[in-house]
């Protein structure tokens, strides 16, 4: 067993035109003052990294690195989910991704998604330069507005749609394959992988491949009502990030899962600061350390409610007193009397 790394933080949701949260060392020093030992940093903003300077020199990751080092951080991971969710866009979601991609490639879809691939290619080699293992993403969706059978989706649909979706991806797969990292989709709402069935669906059109990872998020299975300690059972092998994300889900007479296009703070399902919500986070600390996670535990911090401040401040405390420090020998040791073959064979009465 291992110990989880962390607290992590991942810093998208923390980024702003003020100081501290308007450049990387000043966001670090902030981040270490209230307990945080590693980052997380979205890869799309210019104000934290440079992406493609980032694939193209090592020296630049050494000057990153040494600027987070030197506030007593790590980094965790890179992610790209903003890049990653224009790889697979349905015309339908045109307008509202557009806003993802740099000017030059909005209207544009062909361009827009030719400039996603490139920007996850260059995510891959920018992890390996920063010495990391793992990179978080969106799988993007072809297929989302489908995922209510009404009107009933046309035979082979899904199908194809996988396809698709696995031609555009297997070869960056390849590509993270090349460069020793492990490409983790993050199963969320909105993307074609969003629970187990439709990850597996994909895995088996990329031929399982083994970078094909997955990033844990609670929350997103919580407002789905989908098993989420069972989930860690069946695919903990594959678990390579774990998003430390808290959510709540009370159905009404009026509401339930789909939330009635209410904003957030009016949603049956909504997102909590960490503590505030339903997540056994206990239990998922748990299963992960039986199950040997390698990685970091890292607050991705939405609430409709709580400061985002305060609630960072409370998440370092709240994913360091759920760490488990693993123990190195069984608890019963002490009544250990022994054991060979022979004596084995005796206690069994074979000899």
């Amino acid at each position: 067993m291992t110990t989880v790394k962390g607290p992590g933080i991942f810093l998208a949701q923390f980024m702003g035109d003020a100081a501290p949260f308007n450049s990387l060392e000043s966001i670090c020093k902030w981040a270490k003052s209230i307990g945080f030992v590693g980052v997380q940093i979205p890869s799309w903003d210019g104000r934290l990294i440079d992406l493609q300077k980032a694939a193209e020199s090592k020296t630049y990751c050494d000057e990153i690195k040494g600027i987070i080092n030197g506030c007593g951080l790590e980094i965790t991971e890179l992610s790209s989910h903003l890049q990653g969710q224009l790889v697979a866009v349905n015309p339908a979601y045109d307008a509202l991704f557009d806003g993802f991609a740099p000017e030059a490639y909005r209207n544009n879809p062909k361009a827009r998604t030719e400039w996603a691939v490139q920007q996850l290619k260059y995510a891959a080699i920018a992890s390996k330069n920063l010495g990391l293992s793992a990179h978080a993403t969106f799988s993007g969706a072809l297929l989302w507005h489908t995922v209510y059978p009404w009107p009933q989706r046309p035979a082979g649909l899904v199908e194809t749609g996988f396809n698709e979706l696995a031609k555009r991806w297997l070869p960056i797969l390849n590509h993270f394959d090349e460069h020793g990292v492990d490409l983790c989709y993050e199963i969320h709402p909105g993307e074609d992988l969003h629970d187990g069935v439709s990850y597996e669906m994909f895995l088996e059109k990329v031929n399982n491949h083994s970078r094909a990872c997955l990033l844990y998020d609670p929350s997103h299975f919580v407002l789905q009502c989908l098993d989420y300690l069972t989930y860690i059972d069946y695919y903990h092998e594959r678990i390579k990030m774990f998003h430390v994300k808290d959510a709540e889900f009370n159905p009404t007479g009026k509401q339930g899962v789909y939330g009635g296009y209410q904003n957030w703070i009016d949603r049956a399902g909504r997102f909590r600061s960490l503590g505030d919500g339903q997540v056994d986070f206990k239990g998922i600390f748990s299963k992960l350390a039986g199950y040997d996670y390698k990685g970091w535990a890292v607050m991705e911090w939405e609430c409709a409610i709580k400061h985002p401040e305060e609630g960072a401040k409370e998440g370092s405390v709240f994913i360091k007193d759920h760490i488990i420090r693993v123990t190195e020998r069984a608890f019963d040791d002490f009544a250990n009397t022994g054991s060979n073959e022979k004596f084995n064979r005796t206690v069994l009465g074979l000899e």
